[in-house]
């Protein structure tokens, strides 16, 4: 019951602010719940919560997109979590380009990626990557190829990881800068259900990413699609290293 309740006031809630007096920076993090993704809500919330106190920065959570018919200059950073940019309206996809248009930055996590083809290219420009299929979730190994950018920091460099290892297209001849590739050799990229092909990527499959859109900074990770690995210290320290550079753009090495 306990959970259950904690899981209704999340869903309910318009916005949860934690200030902190000597807060760095400040994110909102829209996150509503859709058919795949939403027992990670309260938990996500909860872990977010103690990365802000423990690294003194502010937070705001909603899952009410007219949040973005605010005013987001007060945000150093927004962040996507499971939620795609096709949740918001003509109005409000009109803000947020505007707000990267003045220098703000996105973090972009998971389900956030997956939007409808050719109904928000410039969302899928900040991606970086268009969503093509996922074969079913499989234990694989992820390989470090930026060792020295801040999402790393807390990874292996051969990191055993279990998720959607989702297939991209890049229609937009976006350049990215991988952070983390999955090993295809590690996992069966054909293992889909009936009716659907997957084929993998190749060598070069990223689920990490960062690069610059607009005049901001661009984090994405296509990892976390189970509820359980938003208490993985390894999965949030790879959030969180992803979250400090968008807001700060600091910590990366030459």
């Amino acid at each position: 019951m306990k959970y259950i309740a904690s899981f209704l006031l999340a869903l309910i809630s318009i916005t949860s602010i934690s200030v902190h007096a000597d807060s760095q920076f400040k994110l909102l993090v829209l996150a509503i719940p859709n058919k795949y993704h939403y027992e990670y809500i309260p938990v996500a919330r909860e872990s977010l919560e103690k990365l802000s106190k423990l690294h003194a920065f502010e937070f705001t959570w909603t899952n009410q997109p007219q949040v973005f018919e605010g005013d987001l200059s007060q945000y150093t950073a927004v962040m996507f979590l499971n939620t795609p940019g096709d949740e918001l309206n003509e109005n409000q996809r009109k803000k947020f380009e505007e707000y990267m248009r003045n220098g703000g930055n996105a973090v972009v996590v998971h389900r956030a990626i997956i939007t409808t083809a050719g109904s928000w290219p410039w969302y899928e420009q900040l991606v970086g990557r268009s969503f093509k299929i996922h074969p079913m979730l499989q234990t694989a190994v992820v390989n470090t190829v930026d060792k020295k950018f801040p999402a790393s920091f807390g990874i292996p460099e051969r990191w055993i990881w279990s998720d959607e290892w989702y297939e991209f297209t890049n229609p937009h001849n976006v350049k990215i800068n991988p952070i983390l590739n999955v090993d295809e050799s590690s996992y069966d990229p054909t293992k889909i259900w009936p009716g659907q092909v997957a084929t993998g990527m190749g060598k070069n499959h990223p689920v990490s990413w960062y690069h610059q859109h607009e005049r901001g900074r661009v984090f994405v990770s296509a990892l976390g699609h189970n509820v359980e690995m938003y208490k993985d210290p390894q999965y949030l320290n790879h959030l969180l290293g992803g979250i400090y550079w968008a807001a700060t753009g600091k910590g990366a090495q030459p």
